[in-house]
């Protein structure tokens, strides 16, 4: 599907504009559009690509998925891959966004629907007349901010498990926690993967005046240091928590050796216990005729009140030295 809307001093904004007009307005001075396909089909993308001029290369990274974030120059237009986070089924997953900024012109590629997407959208409405030269900057900066932006509710929602983890690993009883804690650094590892990336991709657009924004582009630069920013404090949670993560797997370990290391001893002083009043009952149990015990008239109990005694003094020793 693709949704283009329009704006131009003469006309104002014009919303789900037809794709075969879009060369009308393309070469006004005074035009800004964005170009929005969504799950494009390939014939809906080299239709779009012929209308823009895009370079084959360019073309081909939208065509293909799963590309690292990155920021390439080509001749009239900037190449941005970006990332949103977004929570499915208790996971956070990540979706990509390809972005052709050009100087009066953004298109975006992306599969599936982005929230962020529609809301850039109804505020770039809003806002459109006043942006002047600076409009497709600020519109990739909307854009970037709001993807970066819906990075932290699902860092919050990892956060709120990193703490339960870490609350489940001391109590006695609670099964899973590895897996728990494997699956968790996994998701956290998928979205540094791209946070990295990210991250030097504002580095260029801060530091770096792109003319493809129109001249007041330093203006814009302003801008994305707020996004480099969010980005920053991303990666960093990230990083916290991928460390607490790593320290609360040291601890669920050292626990179930500690736990274990109980047990053995448990079980050892239960043995001890059983095999001294085995050994007891085996000695009267042999059959030897000579015996002083076996013609005493208190020879039976005084066997049952020796292994008694024996069995209670151990049990004294080992609760003494914390063995029971």
């Amino acid at each position: 599907m693709i949704k283009v809307n329009v704006h131009t001093d003469a006309t104002g904004l014009q919303n789900d504009l037809p794709l075969n007009r879009i060369s009308d307005t393309l070469h006004r001075s005074d035009s800004l559009l964005w170009v929005d396909l969504i799950a494009p089909t390939p014939d809906e993308l080299r239709l779009v690509g012929q209308e823009f001029a895009f370079h084959p290369l360019a073309m081909e990274d939208a065509a293909r998925r799963h590309q690292r974030p990155k920021l390439d120059h080509y001749d009239g237009f900037l190449l941005l891959v970006f990332y949103g986070l977004q929570t499915e089924n208790g996971r956070p997953r990540t979706r990509e966004v390809t972005l052709f900024a050009g100087k009066n012109y953004l298109v975006t590629v992306h599969d599936g629907s982005l929230p962020e997407i529609p809301e850039t959208a109804d505020r770039w409405c809003q806002n459109v007349a006043n942006l002047g030269n600076r409009g497709v900057g600020l519109l990739v900066y909307s854009l970037l901010d709001a993807l970066v932006d819906g990075y932290f509710p699902c860092i919050d929602e990892l956060a709120d498990r990193v703490e339960e983890l870490e609350t489940a690993i001391f109590k006695p009883g609670e099964a899973g926690e590895q897996a728990a804690i494997f699956a968790l650094k996994k998701d956290l590892l998928a979205i540094r993967r791209v946070l990295g990336p990210e991250r030097d991709v504002m580095n260029v657009l801060v530091r770096r005046d792109a003319p493809v924004f129109g001249v007041d582009g330093a203006s814009v630069v302003v801008y994305f240091q707020d996004v480099y920013d969010h980005i920053l404090r991303v990666t960093d949670a990230v990083d916290t928590y991928r460390d607490l993560l790593s320290s609360a797997l040291d601890a669920h370990l050292s626990m179930t050796s500690f736990r274990l290391n109980e047990v053995v001893r448990r079980l050892t002083a239960s043995s001890i216990i059983l095999m001294s009043i085995t050994l007891i009952a085996g000695i009267y149990g042999m059959n030897f005729e000579h015996m002083p015990e076996l013609s005493w008239t208190f020879g039976y109990p005084f066997a049952l009140g020796l292994m008694t005694a024996v069995a209670g003094a151990l049990v004294v020793l080992f609760r003494r030295i914390h063995w029971l």
